[in-house]
């Protein structure tokens, strides 16, 4: 079986089979026998998702809402193959993004623009339309009944200005998508969890993303739901480490603001330099190589995103 974290309160995380075992989580939300899904992996995630509904007892016209918290597509790339298989579903989605999973065809190029065509056709196949009328804008505020609870949809940019994250006041719990950074199973030490933000091109902000945060913690949660890798605690805590290290990292990009050419590989290098460093002091021992292969998308993507802040910011 999948990795499979059942939670209580009617939150289940399992593997959304991409790319590597434990690196995105799908999250079930079940209440009176109606499910929501949050983020949707790859169009490999499929089989994964149909044996969740068949371990929990439910059939694919249980699933209600698939919910995105934001379109990148490691959140966002099955969505169109799952909203074909569960025929009762709504998407929903920033409204940012909605046009985008109506005709994903700018976004399947934006894509291709980082990582490469072969790269999207191999992780990604195709990224199927969501027909238009099945989309719910996922405007700030917004609430969606499921069985018993209420889930409110808030607006959160910093990391993309097309992310949302899903409060469960019932659970005391967030869905929060990447907007509080990331915390890979790999890096747990006797219990204690390790978070890092993500700072991908290309709608990074620092202060945006500051602001988000600090409104995620205002609603006191007692665990956040991250898609990169299921339940975090400990939020004070984790809260703070995950500012501080944001603002470290902003830092070393904005040392190397006017290095031309070598800009790039410096921000990286550093920032690389820094979370080994910030692993070491938290007590992993791991392997250098095996935390470098761990790290190695986030680290080349939130270098680019943290130079593509420093060129567009103001």
């Amino acid at each position: 079986m999948f990795d499979w974290r059942e939670y209580g309160n009617g939150i289940i995380a399992f593997d959304a089979g991409y790319v590597r075992p434990i690196l995105a989580a799908i999250h079930l939300i079940v209440d009176d026998g109606c499910v929501a899904l949050i983020d949707t992996g790859s169009n490999d995630s499929l089989p994964n998702v149909l044996a969740a509904l068949e371990k929990i007892g439910l059939t694919r016209d249980a699933v209600d809402y698939v919910i995105l918290t934001h379109i990148h597509l490691d959140h966002a790339g099955g969505a169109g193959m799952l909203m074909r298989e569960f025929p009762k579903a709504k998407l929903v989605v920033h409204p940012r993004g909605s046009r985008h999973m109506a005709e994903p065809s700018k976004l399947v190029a934006g894509v291709t623009a980082v990582y490469g065509q072969e790269y999207v056709e191999t992780v990604y196949g195709d990224i199927l339309p969501v027909p238009a009328e099945r989309i719910i804008d996922a405007h700030e505020g917004l609430t969606l009944q499921l069985g018993g609870r209420e889930l409110l949809m808030i607006d959160t940019p910093g990391h993309a200005k097309h992310h949302i994250c899903i409060v469960d006041q019932k659970a005391k719990a967030i869905f929060s998508g990447d907007m509080f950074g990331l915390s890979y199973r790999e890096f747990d030490v006797d219990g204690r969890q390790f978070i890092m933000p993500t700072t991908s091109p290309t709608q990074f902000d620092p202060a945006e993303m500051r602001a988000s945060i600090d409104r995620l913690m205002s609603f006191k949660p007692e665990a956040m739901y991250l898609t990169h890798y299921a339940q975090l605690t400990d939020l004070p805590a984790q809260a703070a480490n995950l500012r501080r290290r944001l603002d470290d990292q902003v830092a070393i990009a904005e040392a190397h603001a006017a290095d031309g050419e070598s800009r790039h590989a410096a921000i990286k290098s550093e920032t690389t330099a820094y979370l080994l460093a910030e692993l070491r002091a938290h007590g992993c021992t791991l392997p250098e190589a095996v935390i470098l292969e761990v790290l190695a998308t986030d680290l080349e993507l939130n270098a680019q995103g943290l130079a593509y802040w420093l060129d567009h910011r103001g």
